[in-house]
Order: structure tokens, then sequence, then C-alpha cells
């Protein structure tokens, strides 16, 4: 069997949760292939609304299996949160729930050193999260890190000892950082006693055999892929590889193995934290945008910067990871406006250009828009593409038709029941 692949196509916070949650019916596993809890996947059914940072989205779901791969970065503490509330909705975690011993693990130091870092930067901060992701990242790539299956050897504490040596010599260079390590770690040793008392796997030994026993999979990527390490927009990205290709060295797998990829995008656009964002609307629009689409951090709380969709961008994206097939998210923010915008093309050092170029920099680039009609109907409750407002379909008509590749999901609200699955013709 094949593994297909989901991931953004934006500066993240697409909403890949729930899509994940949506789709899960038709998989036998769900496996995140990179991130940590830096991701927010947020899913709504119910009238409840979860929240998961490194816990596959198709947890909810009896009968799904759901592997956190090596790709992954785990901090214990929040990670054993994360498990104590899915235990209060009745979710069997030691059935549903299968962690890589090759995820490596986000220590309390790490998070210091990403709050050190950042404050280090002043006002040329890269918007962090604050979890640790990037140092965490940086000790795997250095050879330092430590491993999940590191918690089940005889010596793992002097492993920590070691690297925890490492990470205070690097702190006692922020002079003005000030810590308090001791009330960290009693709380973190208690979750990896925790973390030890559930099934860890080697992940790419069990996803490659249920491949071969054809067995379905989903990967569920995190972040978006302009925030990629190096493809987004540097040096404002995260630390690990969110498109495509990161599903099979986070995974285990080979590329031959992929089939459909699934690029989720807004039909508007978001960004947390700092970095260049060519469509920003800095107006009324942006705050109506925010306002409306609940635009605050699943993971910070921080008000997300809004702005038009971004047509080059999405294009890059697309050609990057492979896209099959494209799932619009969040349409129903744009219900009631009289005009919409989408950007088509830059101008780029005084030349139009209709491709993302090395440096999207304010100041270097402008966005050109094509202007659509706005739908005044409130389309929370649609259930049948064909009976979409005129404009909808009109404004999905143009996206495909810019893009290349067909919309086959269309999101018209936070719940997994306010999504609309389309035939590829009805867009064509």
């Amino acid at each position: 069997m094949t593994v297909d692949v989901l991931l953004g196509l934006q500066w993240g916070d697409e909403g890949k949760g729930k899509i994940v949650d949506v789709l899960t019916r038709n998989y036998d596993i769900i496996a995140r292939f990179q991130g940590g809890p830096n991701a927010g996947h947020t899913l709504e059914f119910d009238n409840i609304k979860h929240v998961l940072h490194t816990i596959p989205s198709g947890i909810f779901h009896k009968g799904a299996l759901n592997v956190v791969g090596n790709g992954v970065v785990i901090d214990p503490v929040i990670f054993k949160r994360e498990v104590d509330d899915l235990l209060k909705h009745n979710v069997d975690v030691n059935k549903a729930l299968l962690i890589s011993r090759k995820a490596h693990l986000i220590l309390p130091s790490h998070r210091l050193l990403d709050a050190a870092s950042e404050q280090a930067k002043g006002k040329n901060k890269i918007g962090s999260t604050l979890k640790g992701i990037g140092p965490t990242y940086m000790d795997k790539t250095g050879r330092n890190g430590l491993r999940v299956g590191d918690i089940e050897l005889d010596d793992f504490k002097d492993r920590y000892n070691h690297l925890l040596t490492k990470h205070k010599q690097i702190l006692s260079h922020y002079h003005e950082f000030e810590y308090d390590l001791d009330s960290l770690e009693p709380e973190w040793f208690e979750a990896v006693d925790f973390l030890r008392s559930l099934n860890l796997i080697d992940s790419e030994h069990y996803v490659n055999a249920a491949l071969k026993k054809g067995k379905t999979i989903l990967a569920e990527g995190a972040q978006g892929s302009l925030l990629d390490i190096d493809f987004g927009s540097y040096p404002f990205v995260t630390s690990s590889t969110t498109m495509c290709a990161g599903s099979c060295t986070g995974l285990g797998i080979a590329p031959n193995r992929i089939k459909n990829v699934y690029g989720i995008f807004k039909a508007y656009c978001t960004r947390v934290g700092s970095g260049p964002f060519p469509t920003e609307l800095h107006d009324e629009m942006g705050e109506e945008l925010r306002q409306k689409g609940h635009e605050f951090g699943a993971t910070t709380g921080r008000p997300r910067r809004c702005g038009w969709l971004d047509l080059p961008a999405l294009r890059y994206a697309i050609d990057i990871n492979g896209v099959t097939h494209l799932i619009m998210m969040k349409s129903d923010v744009l219900s009631g406006l009289e005009k919409i915008k989408v950007c088509t093309s830059y101008r780029y050092k005084g030349t139009e250009i209709d491709h993302l170029p090395y440096s999207i920099e304010e100041g270097l680039i402008e966005p050109i828009y094509t202007e659509l009609a706005g739908w005044k109907e409130d389309i929370t409750s649609l259930d049948n593409y064909e009976e979409a407002p005129r404009e909808l379909k009109d404004y999905v008509s143009f996206l495909q038709k810019e893009l290349g590749v067909p919309i086959t999901i269309i999101s018209v609200g936070p719940d997994r029941n306010q999504t609309i699955h389309l035939e590829e013709s009805a867009v064509v």
C-alpha cells in the first residue's frame, strides 16, 4: 500500500487538525512526521473544542492507530498533559497511541535556551513559540540529543546530565537571562516516567510492516510549507522539514510510497510571529478577518496577522510538495464581504513576476491583486456544493484555474460536520 500526506501550504494554522480528523475514517494509521508542541491542531465536534500539540489528530477515532514519528520532538510534560486530557474523554491511549523511540526529547533546558536566545535578539526576534523546538533540533543535528529510546536505558540520567552541562555552559553567556531550572526538573522527570509506561516502538519498522500488510496511512504535517527550514521565509521559519519530503525522513518511508498529497490553505492568509508577509492587511479589513476567523494562536494565544490570499506563494508550495488535492479552509470567514482580493502576481524590483522570489521582504515586493465579487450568504450550514452561492463557486473556480490543482474539500465552519466534499468535476 501507499502513504497519503496532508500538510499546510501557508504559514501554518491552516486547519490541518480538523481535516485529519475528517479523513481519519479512510485510514488505519495516522502518523505525525515533524514538529512538536509548537503545533496547535484544533478539532471541534459535539460542541467540544480540542487542541492537540504533539498527538496525531486521528486520536478520537476508535480503530485508528496514531503514531508519533521519529521526526517529531516531544516535551514529556506537555505530552502528559495532552494524554491526561484525552483520558477525560475516554480515549484508550494505551491502545490507540504509539511513540517512536527515535523521536527526540525536549529538555527543560531546551526551553530556557529558546527563551534566552529570543530575548537576546531584541527587536530581531523570529517569533519563537518558546517551546524549545529550535534548540532541540540543533542538538539533534549536532548529534547531542536525547531520544525517547534513551529513557529505557540504565544510564539515561547520566546522558541527561551530560547534555545539561552543555546547556548550562551556553546559558552562562546570556548574562541578562535569569532562570530557575531546579523548579522545572521534578515535573519533567515525572513526565518521563509516565512516557515509559506508554507504547514505545521502532516506528520505521512498524510503519513499513504495516504497509506490507496493506494498511492505509495518512502522514500528518505540522506548521506550514512557508515555514520550512529550507524553503520557507528564512530565517523566520521553524526548525524542521514541513514539506512532503519531511514525511519520508520523519517516518522512515521511501518516496515511492507516497501517493496523494493533500495541501491545505485558508481562503485568505495568516501568519503568527515575525517575518515577511506580502499581502498583510494593516487596516480594518485585517482586523475584521482576525475577529471573524478567531485568528489567535492555538498554542500561544497570540493574535495572527491577516491578509489576502497569496497565489504566487501558494503555487510555490504546491510545486515543492507535489500537491495532488487542495483543501480550502475558513471560506465562511469571507461571507459578507462585498469584494475579495487575491494576489495573483508581484511587482518585484520594478518587474512583474508570478513566482515567489528569493526575498519577499517589505520594500522589495508589492502584491498585484485581482478583485472578485464576495458572497453575502451565511454558508456555515451549507452541506451541498450545488447550493453554494454563485460567488463562492466563482471564487473556487478562479483559484483552481490559477493553481492547476483540484479543490476537493471546502470547510465552512470549525466543526467536523461543516465540511463539503467536492467531486473534482464540480470545480472544473
